[in-house]
């Protein structure tokens, strides 16, 4: 009787000692949406507690399968924690069956969808236990885990918490999977809604630049456009739709074809932003945006702005320094309030206007005139092209991994050589 009430006692324990090492899982594995984040939390939660060494190794190119898995499937390791000389010993029982003793532990898991475990003895007369387990989620299976010890084998609960935690990182790695896909689909269609802008005037030089953020957002409003004016001039756009997503990508189109079709009728740029925040703020579905226009004029030598909350326009002289424009701010585009003012400047040949959205300049934490006064300290090599200026720009403002979307626009007036003059009539 006191034996059997022992062995229940025992039982508990391990019972209790199951659920909390079952809750620490779910606190420690699938922090993040990224999937070898997520293979590297599952190898670290196994090491030390429950083996001495663990890796991790994912399907080849297509990433899952359904089972039965083919044996010929190739994996490829994703994150290893622990002893790394208990693993050498299963390296060459990876991907392929070994000839002589069978198929793996690792592959033999892959086909029966449930954890495998095996014994062996390496050089020293050491013992090691192995247990691998299939990462399986939804009748999907991502990749194998194992997990190796020296001596004694895995007892049931160690095995059911192993697998356990296998099962759990399969679900965060289908969540990934799926965020990685969803991601690719709205980055697509934010680059067919984005397209090239229009074709300027030939005596413009144009670059243009689009940086998506970082993988913690999808998309955003950023865009950028340029329309043929009469008279060889060019209006120039970037505007930024507030907020992020495919709802702000559509809005985005929206104000594009909306500018569009307001500036072919060749209004100055501040009756452009005028109709375009009446006819948005009428629609009521849009979001907010910010605008700034640059009606450039290279037969006059002449740039005018308007801008709608957006941020200002830096030119790059012939000397390569950067002189941050002052251009009346108004309301953004859909408040309906209006109040937009023009301001001119002269703008020589050899000068480069830089337009820009935000996340090219702001930080977190970092007040807006701290960020535009570290552009305006930038120095550009003198007579660099516009596309060099723009990368020049964007590798020192670190824009690859801005914290927001990227749009850029790099402008100058093409030089034309005089034409040679009128020979007199002999």
């Amino acid at each position: 009787m006191e034996a059997a009430l022992s062995n229940r006692e025992d039982e508990h324990t391990r019972m209790l000692a199951r659920l909390r090492t079952t809750e620490q899982a779910i606190e420690r594995i699938g922090t993040t949406l990224d999937e070898r984040t997520t293979c590297v939390e599952l190898a670290r939660f196994l090491c030390p507690w429950l083996c001495d060494a663990a890796a991790v190794d994912l399907l080849g190119e297509d990433g899952a399968a359904k089972l039965p898995v083919p044996p010929e499937t190739p994996l490829r390791r994703s994150a290893t924690a622990g002893r790394p000389d208990l693993l050498e010993p299963q390296a060459t029982q990876y991907g392929a069956p070994d000839p002589e003793s069978g198929p793996s532990v690792s592959v033999r898991a892959l086909d029966a969808g449930h954890p495998i475990t095996s014994t062996a003895a390496v050089s020293g007369g050491v013992a090691l236990a192995a247990v691998s387990v299939p990462l399986l989620a939804h009748g999907r299976i991502y990749g194998v885990l194992l997990a190796v010890r020296a001596g004694d084998a895995f007892t049931d609960h160690e095995t059911a918490t192993i697998h356990y935690a296998a099962r759990l990182a399969a679900v965060h790695l289908g969540h990934a999977r799926r965020h990685a896909e969803t991601q690719a689909t709205a980055l697509n269609l934010q680059r067919a809604l984005l397209a090239e802008p229009g074709r300027p005037h030939p005596n413009l030089e144009l670059a243009t630049r689009y940086l998506p953020s970082g993988s913690t957002a999808l998309v955003g409003g950023d865009w950028f456009e340029t329309v043929r004016l009469h008279y060889g001039r060019t209006l120039l756009v970037m505007g930024d739709v507030m907020g992020h997503g495919i709802a702000a990508a559509v809005d985005m189109n929206a104000y594009r074809s909306m500018l569009r079709y307001v500036a072919s009728t060749d209004l100055p740029p501040h009756r452009v932003l005028r109709q375009l925040d009446a006819a948005v703020s009428e629609d009521g579905a849009r979001r907010p945006a910010t605008c700034l226009l640059a009606r450039v004029d290279p037969a006059r030598g002449i740039a005018t702005f308007a801008s709608a909350g957006h941020l200002p326009p830096v030119v790059f002289t012939s000397e390569g320094t950067a002189d941050v424009l002052h251009v009346p701010v108004g309301p953004p585009l859909g408040t309906g309030l209006g109040g937009y003012e023009l301001v001119t400047r002269e703008l020589e040949a050899p000068e480069t206007l830089l337009m820009f959205t935000d996340g090219l300049v702001e930080r977190r934490g970092e007040d807006i005139d701290v960020s535009l006064s570290r552009l305006a300290g930038l120095r550009m090599t003198a007579g660099a092209s516009v596309d060099e200026i723009l990368d020049e720009v964007l590798a020192r403002l670190d824009a690859h991994h801005a914290e927001d979307d990227v749009a850029v626009l790099a402008a100058r007036f093409r030089h034309r050589p005089a034409p040679p003059p009128a020979q007199a009539a002999g």
